[in-house]
This record gives structure tokens, sequence and C-alpha cells, in this order.
């Protein structure tokens, strides 16, 4: 059962349930084998990633004490229990579904091998990819002759490893080997026999030739178990007002390697004096989270599964370019005469790219401003950029460094860009600058010309072909001028809160976002009360503000007919006294991460529709730049509407949020089309004409 306080459920076990919604996924043998690793892969990936987030936060809370109870969760004791419980019930689902999946493969002629289960061919294989790619990238810790413990890294693997002889009860050492799965593939294609596809585990191959590496110190018995460390992610960052931000990270950083234990997890079967021997070493408490499992662990490499092993994977639907945008022609001629949004992954995110290599090329183009938060690892936005400092453009890039796990790549990110003449703003010391805005600015026969967009995710090529997101292109007066007064605001070197409530057309965080949709809210109730009939759809990755959700509540009681969907978090309930049946969620799991933040508004009859980039969440309200925008074009307007209308009748992917949060499939009605709303999607917008 669910714990929740009075009015809202509890974040963290909420989350838990959005993670059950991935392994359902993994679990639905309609998928293709692959894609059920790939879901395997994201579960795991996703736990992780909450052991190192919220669950240290929580452990933080613990220590804090009553000081926890004025601001943040009120019995984090409580919760870390049930999170506990809810993890071992869930890793238990998880191998009875991996185990299934195993047997799947086989069925396939798709065999997972150890190393004790190769053939004489294989075995030479092994040893030879051994000698040629993995002996130089290791380098086994003797971990019982140094003085201090190595610490071991979060995200990798070991092998831990015990080393005897048997002619010698005294002549018994243990070792630590990392599996060097940055450098090298996880998985390894043998020498098979026609039909059949073997594969083996890098960390196998180096069980394989623990003789290779120990023998010439006198050892012949050899046993090797596989353990992982989920560390505490927070960055202590100093909130000094004279502290130089780069400075923090990096100490940040480097702390976040050292962070405490919240979770270890090792082969069932390990040696009981080798597990002893590391729990005490490594300073870990019962309470840390100790999870025995199976022999493999990282299952978040399954992500990357080898798929040319399949010959019967469909091929999935090809981002198409937005017809009012195809090549050639320029953008910024086009968003002359009507606004553009851009829907990913059904649409090419190149436009945007093409956008900003046109402004780059453009003698009339003076400048060019832009947030970036999580970048591509090869991000073509960046090299539109510097071709547009080389082309003589002003360019200025607010660049977020604690975008959470990419601090290391967006700290390379601003000498990059600054050893190439691009003024690099970093954001705001107190404060995450989330949204996702650009603005153009062109000189043309004296007249200034300029050009916007605004996104519900980030400007990554790459995670643009699987995020749901929408952009907007637009030249829109009064929303360019929104835009430019945030970019005032970023740049100025005293920045003042202040400067920010002069935006007039875009709700802004931190500024008056939450009383703007709370404004929205009131009206939509005061219409219900007049007309007898209104409705408010949100879509969202989470939502966890009380007094949004509150106000929702206090909505649905007027009457008011609330739809919700949210991937992830919904600590709002959609049963309770006095709105019955007017509030409704729905989370949709399948190929894309729905990403994208959109909001309707019936407002008697007359729509009022925007986008964001913030959750509601206090985190994106009060503590981020985030900004969220009207849609003006009545066409764009119904094309949003269109789509959330799909999502709405999804009954394929989608489970019902209860107040239990049980993920019950929706059921089709009897005679009901089947809707599966990524591919409806697609086929909607693929097939929309647009008038140029």
């Amino acid at each position: 059962m669910i714990s929740h306080t009075k009015t809202t459920i509890v974040r963290d076990l909420s989350w838990l349930a959005f993670n059950a919604r991935v392994l359902q996924e993994a679990n639905d043998t309609t998928n293709h084998i692959h894609d059920r690793l790939r879901f395997i892969g994201i579960f795991s990936n996703n736990l992780d990633e909450f052991f190192r987030v919220r669950v240290a936060a929580l452990n933080r809370m613990m220590l804090l004490g009553k000081e926890a109870k004025m601001h943040l969760e009120a019995n984090p004791d409580k919760i870390l229990k049930k999170i506990q419980e809810t993890v071992i019930a869930q890793q238990e689902e998880f191998d009875r579904i991996f185990s299934g999946i195993m047997a799947e493969l086989e069925r396939k002629g798709v065999h997972i091998k150890t190393e004790k289960q190769l053939n004489k061919e294989q075995k030479e294989f092994v040893r030879q990819y051994f000698e040629q790619k993995v002996r130089t990238q290791i380098i086994p810790l003797m971990i019982e002759t140094i003085p201090n413990m190595p610490l071991l890294r979060d995200k990798s693997i070991y092998l831990a490893c015990v080393l005897g002889n048997t002619s010698s009860s005294m002549l018994q050492r243990y070792a630590l080997i990392e599996i060097p799965t940055k450098v090298l593939p996880r998985f390894v294609i043998l020498p098979s026999e026609e039909g059949t596809t073997d594969i083996i585990l890098l960390e196998d191959i180096i069980r394989n030739n623990l003789p290779a590496l120990f023998a010439p110190f006198g050892f012949n018995r050899f046993m090797g178990y596989i353990i992982k460390v989920t560390r505490d992610a927070e960055l202590d960052i100093d909130n000094e007002v004279n502290t130089n931000l780069i400075d923090e990270l990096e100490k940040g950083l480097k702390n976040r390697k050292k962070g405490r234990a919240t979770r270890f997890v090792y082969d069932r079967t390990i040696d009981p004096a080798l597990l002893n021997f590391l729990t005490r070493r490594l300073g870990l408490l019962k309470k840390d989270n100790q999870i025995p499992g199976g022999r493999i662990h990282n299952f978040k490499d399954f992500i990357d599964f080898p798929s040319g092993i399949f010959n019967d994977i469909l091929p999935r639907q090809q981002p198409f370019v937005h017809p009012l945008l195809k090549q050639p022609r320029l953008i910024l001629e086009a968003l002359e005469k009507r606004d553009v949004m851009l829907h990913f992954p059904y649409h090419s995110f190149d436009s945007v790219i093409d956008m900003l290599r046109e402004a780059a090329i453009d003698p009339n183009v003076q400048s060019i401003r832009i947030t970036c938060y999580r970048l591509a690892k090869n991000s073509k936005i960046i090299n539109a950029l510097i071709n547009a400092v080389r082309n003589g453009k002003q360019v200025t890039v607010v660049l977020e460094l604690r975008a959470r796990f990419d601090e290391e790549a967006n700290m390379r990110w601003k000498a990059y860009l600054e050893e190439e003449g691009v003024k690099v703003v970093l954001g705001i010391h107190n404060m995450k600058v989330h949204a996702k805005i650009c603005v153009i600015k062109k000189r043309e026969f004296n007249r200034i010309k300029q050009y916007a967009f605004i996104s519900t995710g980030n400007l990554n090529e790459n995670t643009a072909q699987y995020y749901g997101d929408h952009c907007l292109l637009t030249t829109n007066r009064n929303i360019i001028a929104d835009i430019n007064r945030v970019f005032d605001y970023l740049e100025s070197p005293v920045r003042k809160i202040a400067m920010l409530t002069r935006c007039k057309t875009l709700p802004l965080a931190p500024v008056n976002m939450r009383a703007a949709f709370l404004a929205l809210i009131d009206k939509e109730i005061k219409l219900t009360k007049k007309t007898k009939q209104g409705s408010i759809t949100v879509k969202l990755n989470s939502i966890v503000d009380k007094v949004l959700i509150e106000k929702l509540y206090t909505a649905a009681r007027a009457g008011v007919d609330i739809n919700l969907v949210i991937r992830g978090v919904c600590c709002a309930f959609t049963e309770q006294k006095g709105f019955k049946g007017h509030l409704k969620a729905l989370s949709i799991i399948d190929n894309y991460l729905e990403h994208g933040r959109v909001f309707i508004f019936d407002n008697g009859g007359k729509p009022q529709v925007f986008i964001s980039s913030a959750d509601w969440m206090i985190r994106n309200l009060d503590h981020r730049v985030e900004v969220a925008c009207p849609i003006y074009d009545e066409e764009i307007q119904q094309e949003l509407m269109q789509i959330m209308s799909i999502q709405l009748a999804e009954n394929v992917k989608g489970r019902i949020l209860d107040n239990e949060q049980s993920n019950e499939y929706i059921e089709r009605e009897a005679k009901a089309p089947q809707v599966r709303s990524q591919l409806a999607i697609y086929k909607y917008l693929h097939s929309k004409k647009y008038i140029d």
C-alpha cells in the first residue's frame, strides 16, 4: 500500500511506482526481446540514480533530525524503511522477469555463456581477447596489503576475488578488479555454431583468465564475485556569495566520488569471509542497503545489448523534417510568415540545428543568445555557435554547470566555448537555469528582426531522438521581449530577481509561475461554476507541488474535469471526498520517454494553451529559472490539443494512476479502437497538411 501524507502521496514511493511501470515493459512479451532487455537496463539505471540522489537525500534528512521536518520529508526514517521493502519486492520481480527473458533468449538461440560453459574454440578466443584487449586495461588491487581501502567508483562493477592454494591454507588473499566497461564492450560475441549466437560478459572473460593474472604469484585456486557500490551523488556546494562556482563544483565532484555508500550489491554466492572483509573495509553498516543479488550486476549495460544478433527487429519510425522547414529554404524567413511547433522525436531535431547554422552564416545576424543544460557529446549546437563567432556574431551561452551528472562535461564545454570566443555566462550561484530558450537578433535595412525558440527539452540532438518534447519557433514580439528580459537578468553583473517581474507574457520561475497557474486554475473554477462545464489537461514528468495539487483538488470539487498525463512521480490523489470522477491521471511508458510539459485550460471554450520547461515541483518553481510559454497561434493550439487528445485515449501502453498507484493497464472498451499514442501521434503529424 502506498504511503502518503494527509493530502499527497509520498514522492519517493510514487517514484518507485513509476520505475515499476518501466519494469512492466520489461515483462511485456508483446515487446521485442531486445526492447525488453533495454527496459531491464533502464529500470536498473533509474534505480541506481534513485539511490545516488533520493536515498542519499533521505539519509541526510535523518541526520538533520527535527530541522528536516521544517522543509523536507517529515518521516525520512519511515520512508527509507518503506523504500527498502519496496525495492526488495521489486528486485524479486526483476529476477523473475530477467530469468524469463534469458529463457526466451535461449529459445531464440542466443546463449549468454559463463567462463565454465565454453568449448575449446571459445576458450582460445577468450584467451586471445583477454591478452589483446583486456589485460592492459586492468590492474588488480591486493586489498589486504594496502593500508587504505581504495575508493570504489560509483557506476562501476568490480570482480572481488578470493585467491588461494590447494596445498596451503595459509596462502589466501583478496583482490579487486574494476571491470573496464568504459573502454570495452560488456557483451562480447563468441565464435558460435550456425543458427546460434553465444555471448560472454566482459567480467567472465576476466574470470576465465584469473590464472593468467595470479598463478605466477603461487595461487592455483581462483574465485570471483561481482560487487557494486552506489554512492551519495549530491554535490555539497558552499553557498557563500564570494565562492568561485567552478572551484566548488570541482570540489563537489571529488566529494561525490567519496560520498558515503547508499547501496552495496553483491553476488549472493560470495564467500562469506570475503563479504565480511569488504563490508568492514568499506565502512558499510547494515543500514547501508546491502542487497544480495545474482551473478550479474550493473544491468544498465543491457540498454546497449547488441541488436545486430536479431534479424526480426522492425525499424523504428524515423523523424521527419517539419513540412514548413524542409530544406533548402531559409528558416528565419519561414518564421516571418508564421510560428512553427516542432514535436520531437516525431519531427527532426535537424531543424533547430539548421536554424542556428543559418544564423551563423547570415551576414545580417548580429547576435545569438542561448541557454544550454545538457548537450550531446559531439554537440552540433555548439558547432553552429562556434561557427557563428567565427563569422563575426556575438554569441552568449548561458551554461548550467550543475546539470546533475553532466557537470564535468559542461565544465569542459565552458573552456572550449571561451577559447573560441563565445561569451559564457554561468547562470546563478544558488539557482539552476533550466529554461530552454534562444534569441537570434538580425539587422536588415536598418530594421531589427528577432527570432526565438522555447523548448520543453534539452538542446541535445541525441536525446531528441527518443525524448518526447515540444519546441516553439516564433517571431512573436511579446514572447521575444520577455525572453530578452530573462537573458538580461542572467547576464546582469548585479542580478536582482525583480528584473524578471518586468516580464509580461511568459510565466517565469522563480517569480510567478506557480501564481500564474494558480490564477488559471481559479479562472477555470469560476467559469465552471458559471457554465457548469470546464476542463484542465496537464502533462508533466512529475507533479509534487502541494500548493498546485491542492488547487487542483479544489477545482475538481468545483466540477472541473481534470486530466493528468504524468510519466513519473504523481503525488496527487485521483479520488478523494468531494471530487470522485473529476480528477483522472494516467502514465504512458513506451519506446519514447514522455518529457514534454503541456497545459490546456478550456477557458469557456476559448482554450489557453501553454508549454513549459518546468515540472510542478518545488525545485522547479522556487529554485530554478524556468519558462512557460503561451501558444497564441490557433493552428498550433489545435495541434497540441489533438496530441493530448490522442494521449488521453491511450489504451495500450497507458496505466491508471490511482490512489495506490497500482499501475493497472488502461482497459480497452469493447469495440473501441486500439490506441498506442506514440504511433498515433506520429501518423497524425506525418499526415498533417500545412498551408505555407
